[in-house]
């Protein structure tokens, strides 16, 4: 408490103040987005260690693929352009979807057998409240905009077009995201699909040449 009202006493002589907004956009940038990769990689070594390939396999991988393109995409054009009607549409839109996807992930994941652990629902716990944590934060950032989509975009001319970032993200922030997003995302749900796509492979094949063994097998007895 000491050290607050020091900090406070401090404020008050110089002038200064702290910029909320400033805050909370460097807490999206820096806290928010990096931090969800964490619960993605976890979720991925979840689905590993509990053998997709042997059960859901490809249709529940493809389904992880939706599920990041549709979070995916709405925070590739955050990054991109202005916040305003349209960009509100299509990430509501992109939290709603993502949701109802994740809800056919896990009873595709159940209907296959496949053990979804409480590690691993606590994990999708986090994996579908950070979207909506992210657009509480952006809508409270521009309620202005929130009340221009509400208003049905009358009055503002840019309402509904994309409009480039006034302060463009540096490169070498986008190249870091960029990075991050290959290396714990594209990479390991890639090899997910692969692995996925290889076992399905080898098994209809199984399935073929057990099928031509019984046939022949049948007309020996013959």
């Amino acid at each position: 408490m000491i050290g607050g009202r020091d900090r406070a006493a401090e404020i008050a002589a110089t002038g200064t103040t702290v910029d909320v907004g400033d805050a909370t956009t460097r807490y999206l940038l820096y806290g928010l987005l990096p931090s969800w990769f964490v619960p993605g990689l976890a979720d991925w070594a979840m689905h590993r260690r509990t053998r997709i390939e042997d059960t859901a396999g490809t249709k529940e991988s493809l389904i992880h693929s939706l599920m990041m393109a549709e979070v995916g995409i709405p925070i590739a054009f955050t990054l991109r352009y202005e916040v305003n009607p349209l960009l509100l549409i299509v990430q509501l839109g992109g939290a709603a979807v993502h949701e109802a996807t994740a809800l056919w992930d896990v009873k595709t994941a159940v209907d296959s057998d496949r053990e979804v652990r409480p590690v691993e629902q606590h994990i999708h716990s986090f994996l579908e409240s950070l979207p909506f944590g992210a657009l509480a934060s952006l809508m409270c950032l521009h309620a202005d905009q929130v009340g221009s989509l509400l208003r049905g975009g009358r009055g503002d001319p840019d309402a509904w077009r994309l409009v480039p970032r006034r302060r463009p993200l540096s490169h070498g922030y986008l190249a870091g995201i960029g990075l991050a997003i290959g290396t714990c995302v594209l990479l390991p749900y890639g090899e997910e699909l692969l692995r996925c796509a290889r076992t399905a492979r080898r098994n209809r094949k199984h399935t073929r040449d057990e099928a031509k063994w019984q046939a022949k097998k049948a007309e020996k007895g013959r």
